[in-house]
């Protein structure tokens, strides 16, 4: 196979200091570009000219998926919080100003769902380990320290908060020997996923250092990495500096006899319309690695079933596996983006039913709350009563996974939060 035409581009980060200049692209009064700064104030706004150049259609941006993706857009906020931010702009209130109003802002968009900072964070002694969650028996996250960005930010990103300068809200972690040495002593520990931000923003030499300690482990079965790095810079893994070098890193994991799960994350067809996306694929598959791929169903970029069906049967053809669709979380401009659940299972259901069933190794909708992975399965007539049919796909209890429980329908409910149990008290994780 040739190179693609596009393996000499280098990556060049475009941020909100660039925003207004990208925005003359489109067709937006400066008004809507004011009041677009004002969202990005609040939520993080960071691309790059791949992304700019080659997935976005310029000429039709209020139609375009991908413009949405990346692009605030202001009415994802509150009306009176954009006036806001935006009379402050507009009078040129200093930076503390603006800073100070944005984080007022972002406080209420709970920055941290599912007991992210408070349930998930093991301890050494008395101690929080920084940079650490082991929310489930077999599987550690750890978020190094300098993976903690991406190539690109997309608008509806549930781990928003570790964007946008707040050290609070920020989980990070540089310390090796104690990733290491909390896998080492937790031999139920069979799984260490690296996620951020995106891990593959990191050098090969500094991704390394992460990895190898835990392929002296027995226990350690397999290491995932979290990444959008193949949808927003495939050249990560083509013309990048150190593209080979990670790939021969790729192939290390293999050949230490453990699962290198890369979990890609692809929003939308287009992400994967590129030659050297598809390049990337081949080379990260050669490694011996599989990828698997997941997104949330997020509501004007991606919920349809005709699409999420052709994006699971073109991953198929490229020899990935569809893994998850999931509910987009209660964070962040979730009344923009979110879809009911009783519509979410229909998208769900009608994609499945369209792609044969090598591609029905995904699972969803799925809901990634403070209990666990929460599936809805379906919505079925029980008796006198209309009910969604749920199942815990994974739970911090591991004795309540796979047990089928039901909950009051709701058409408008998007959330766990939102449902009331059927035919019992409480539901198994209360």
């Amino acid at each position: 196979m040739t190179a693609p035409e596009d393996t000499g581009r280098r990556f060049h980060a475009y941020t909100i200091r660039h925003l207004d200049d990208l925005l003359k692209r489109a067709p937006l009064s400066e008004e809507q570009r004011l009041r677009t700064r004002a969202v990005a104030s609040v939520l993080p706004f960071r691309t790059n000219a791949y992304v700019v150049d080659e997935l976005i259609d310029w000429d039709r941006p209020f139609d375009d998926p991908m413009f949405k993706l990346v692009f605030p857009q202001e009415d994802m906020l509150p009306a009176e919080d954009v006036d806001h931010i935006a009379g402050l702009l507009q009078a040129d209130a200093s930076k503390q100003e603006v800073t100070a109003a944005a984080n007022q802002v972002r406080f209420k968009l709970n920055p941290h769902p599912a007991g992210q900072l408070q349930l998930n964070i093991p301890k050494d002694g008395e101690e929080p380990i920084p940079g650490l969650q082991h929310k489930y028996r077999e599987t550690v996250l750890f978020f190094p320290q300098q993976g903690q960005t991406c190539h690109a930010y997309c608008t509806y990103c549930f781990r928003w908060a570790q964007f946008v300068g707040i050290a609070d809200l920020k989980m990070a972690n540089n310390d090796v020997d104690q990733l290491a040495g909390y896998v080492r002593e937790h031999p139920e520990v069979s799984s260490v996923l690296l996620t951020g931000g995106d891990p593959m923003i990191m050098g090969e030499p500094v991704l390394r250092r992460y990895i190898e300690p835990l392929l002296s482990m027995d226990h350690v079965e397999s290491i995932r990495i979290g990444s959008k790095a193949l949808a927003y810079w495939p050249q990560r893994f083509v013309s990048d500096p150190d593209a080979e070098d990670t790939l021969r890193l790729f192939e290390q994991v293999v050949d230490s006899g453990r699962n290198l799960a890369f979990m890609a994350h692809f929003s939308h067809s287009k992400e994967l319309d590129s030659d050297i996306v598809r390049e990337a694929v081949r080379r990260i598959r050669s490694t011996g690695a599989v990828i698997r791929t997941q997104a949330p169903l997020i509501r004007t970029i991606n919920d349809d079933a005709d699409e999420w069906a052709g994006m699971w049967r073109t991953q198929h053809q490229l020899g990935m596996i569809p893994y998850y669709m999931f509910v987009e979380r209660d964070t962040g401009p979730r009344d923009y983006f979110s879809v009911p659940l009783a519509r979410a299972w229909g998208i769900f259901r009608d994609a499945f039913s369209q792609v044969s069933g090598l591609c029905r190794t995904v699972r969803g909708p799925s809901m990634s709350a403070t209990p666990g992975k929460v599936a809805v399965d379906g919505v079925v007539q029980i008796g006198d009563e209309k009910v969604f049919a749920l199942r815990m796909l994974q739970a911090r209890d591991p004795d309540i996974v796979g047990i089928p429980f039901y909950a009051k329908f709701d058409e408008n409910a998007v959330w766990v939060d939102d449902l009331k149990p059927a035919f019992a008290d409480r539901f198994p994780f209360e």
